[in-house]
């Protein structure tokens, strides 16, 4: 059996809702997951609402994919086994989502003035019940016009930091984001580092509260997973992994279980749910 420790479901920019995602889990014999949409625990919320959280034939992992505000460089932070419902998280989280709101009206007020034929409803009709408004819902809004064939391209074009369209918003500090996962009861997890792009700011990230590595992504090198998890080993962290899963089509892995990283990472991590 295997595992995926980090992908997203529609409560975010995820394709599926959580209860496909779940399915689709199964179906590629995953054995331990982790629902991580950005800045929003929606996703698994739906679940235990829907009596589908714990799932039978899985064990689901609560988390959240936080970004990290930093001047220069993106820092995603993940939160693994939080408390879905901590009042403390739930009202930042609420702060974070205002922020994103105003920053999706704020791009797309930019590409109109770039002259690309696009609106809030475009955007809107691809993020449908998603309250974690991203640029990948602009992206894949752009695609759709025609104007980019992929979300690669466009983020490279005109969304990326320090692109044409690119806009800020309101993101909280790392410390504060790892004080908030540990006080929901959950573990912070450093992700996907080679993504920084800058392996000095990573160590200084690994020395303020973080108690894991993604060392096993997609986007690394057998080089720099050997690389991450000698630094995760450095510390004393625990090492995990995850496909980033979206299911957008262009955005890899096409599928889950493509990219898995085996159990007994996701058993270090996993708790009977308490909820």
């Amino acid at each position: 059996m295997s595992s995926d420790l980090h992908m997203h479901t529609r409560c975010s920019d995820g394709l599926l809702n959580p209860e496909e995602l779940v399915e689709a889990a199964k179906a590629a014999g995953l054995n331990y997951i982790a629902i991580t949409d950005h800045d929003t625990v929606n996703g698994i919320c739906q679940l235990y609402e829907a009596g589908l959280y714990p799932a039978k034939g899985i064990k689901i992992i609560p988390g959240i994919e936080f970004s990290a505000h930093h001047e220069t460089q993106e820092i995603h932070i993940l939160g693994y086994n939080i408390d879905i419902y901590d009042k403390n998280l739930t009202d930042r989280l609420n702060d974070v989502v205002e922020g994103r709101w105003d920053r999706f009206s704020n791009m797309v007020k930019r590409l109109q003035e770039l002259e690309y034929d696009i609106s809030e409803t475009d955007v809107l009709e691809i993020a449908g019940d998603s309250t974690s408004i991203s640029r990948s819902h602009i992206a894949q809004a752009l695609v759709k016009k025609g104007y980019f064939p992929t979300v690669k391209d466009c983020f490279d074009e005109v969304l990326e930091k320090g692109r044409p369209a690119y806009v800020s918003h309101f993101l909280l500090e790392p410390e504060e984001i790892i004080d908030l996962i540990k006080q929901s009861g959950g573990i912070p997890v450093l992700a996907h580092p080679k993504l920084i792009k800058d392996d000095t700011l990573v160590e200084q990230l690994l020395k303020q509260g973080i108690e894991g590595v993604e060392a096993y992504y997609p986007k690394h090198s057998p080089e720099d997973t050997e690389r991450y998890v000698a630094m995760a080993n450095k510390y004393n962290l625990m090492i995990t992994g995850g496909s980033d899963f979206h299911g957008i089509p262009g955005r890899l892995p096409k599928s889950l279980g493509e990219f898995v990283i085996d159990d007994s990472f996701a058993a270090e991590i996993y708790r009977e749910p308490a909820i």
